[in-house]
């Protein structure tokens, strides 16, 4: 099996790439299966939050030169490539919109659209020896992935800009100094740091966690007047939720909230 997935207390998902999934991510007889064990996480209203890691050395390697290859021998890489992107750039898009909780523990090197699926995450738990590559350059092509918009907001804009136009390679430590992930651990406990934080931040309301991901992603390109306006949508249908009025009665209680598990009108 390319893809496994586990359910672990929480609503937390552990969704694991088998070694050659991960080292061929995105060939279909491996990306299908990911694409749709992330779909059905995505619509299962028990899974507050997924972890997604690799098997080896490494987490997500991209693209397959031989494929690429075969490709241009063919004539038929501009539909391949074609193909590729459609499958990748709307689940990166319904990870940054959804209210469930990513994170990704990388294991290992993450290249081309492998990091743009790592940067799309809401979190990233990375190992010492991982490393970090666009690898576009070198093949004379230009970014995809989401990376041209993802890495900029974690980084800044010239930081990103050296790190593709200079074809950089960075370790967990850089990448770590850079902002590109959170935090740094040893293998033995990258799992379970990244499971014990998708569960953290999944146990908040439906409301905050997608509400806050849309709003976040939105403030970088639109004006403050439009933010505020955007803000307050959101916040209106919030409260008229059973969520906030659980969070209400257990402020009122000094308790910790105990926020359902389904999306409300």
């Amino acid at each position: 099996m390319p893809v496994s997935t586990d359910m672990l207390d929480g609503g937390v998902a552990l969704v694991t790439l088998s070694p050659d999934a991960s080292a061929d991510t995105f060939a279909p007889r491996n990306f299908d299966p990911l694409l749709s064990s992330l779909d059905e996480l995505l619509v299962d209203p028990s899974c507050k939050s997924v972890v997604i890691t690799g098997t080896g050395k490494f987490f997500s390697a991209g693209g397959n030169i031989d494929d690429f290859s075969n490709g241009i021998e063919t004539g038929e890489i501009g539909e391949r490539v074609q193909e590729m992107t459609d499958k990748l750039h709307p689940l990166l898009l319904r990870m940054r919109t959804s209210k469930t909780i990513f994170v990704c523990a990388i294991n290992g090197s993450a290249a081309g659209g492998g990091l743009g699926l790592a940067l799309a995450s809401d979190y990233r738990v990375c190992v010492h020896q991982a490393k970090l590559a666009s690898a576009f350059f070198r093949l004379g092509l230009s970014p995809d992935g989401g990376m041209t918009w993802l890495l900029p907001r974690l980084v800044g804009n010239q930081v990103a800009k050296r790190f593709l136009f200079n074809s950089e390679v960075w370790s967990g430590e850089k990448a770590l100094a850079v902002g590109a992930v959170d935090e740094l651990v040893d293998d033995g406990h990258l799992v379970e740091r990244a499971v014990e934080v998708a569960r953290e931040w999944g146990k908040w309301s439906v409301n905050s966690r997608r509400g806050t991901k849309q709003l976040l992603d939105a403030s970088t390109s639109t004006f403050f007047e439009t933010q505020l306006q955007f803000e307050q949508s959101l916040m209106v249908a919030s409260a008229k939720t059973a969520d906030f009025a659980e969070g209400v009665r257990s402020f009122k209680e000094k308790r910790e909230p105990s926020f359902g598990d389904k999306e409300e009108e």
